[in-house]
């Protein structure tokens, strides 16, 4: 039997009372919405998400990140460096970061384009805004 080559990405739209999470299939071409994880504490969401991690093996991670409209890194970036840093001890892949500027937003696009309000399910937004990274990622990375 040929061995099949896994390139599955898990993106990651950090919050920190949401995370959602988005995958690819495992040839590395479409995302996907995963789940949005309810985290109480960065203890917590790496709890949560090592779980995640055990059960899906991706083959790498990719982290939205938020700059600044003028592209400087944001308070909200340091934030994630620091979860990266602490993630980054639990999973030896590779790690990624991809400009999420305005993913949230055509998250919402996307959903009012196909008839659903937003309204008080965030989580629906965070792992469509997890989907919108990643595909960003493997359109912007041909062949990762």
């Amino acid at each position: 039997m040929p061995h099949q080559l896994n390139r599955t990405f898990l993106a990651i739209d950090y919050g920190s009372r949401r995370i959602g999470l988005a995958k690819s299939d495992p040839m590395g071409i479409i995302a996907s919405a995963l789940k949005t994880l309810e985290v109480k504490s960065i203890a917590d969401a790496l709890k949560q998400l090592s779980t995640v991690l055990d059960e899906y093996k991706p083959d790498a991670l990719v982290f939205g990140y938020p700059l600044l409209a003028s592209g400087d890194v944001s308070d909200k970036c340091r934030e994630i460096d620091r979860f990266i840093e602490r993630v980054g001890r639990m999973y030896n892949g590779p790690i990624h970061k991809v400009d999420e500027r305005h993913s949230s937003i055509e998250a919402a696009k996307i959903l009012h384009a196909h008839g659903k309000k937003t309204g008080t399910d965030k989580r629906r937004v965070d792992r469509l805004a997890a989907v919108v990274i990643l595909q960003r990622f493997l359109e912007e990375n041909p062949g990762n």
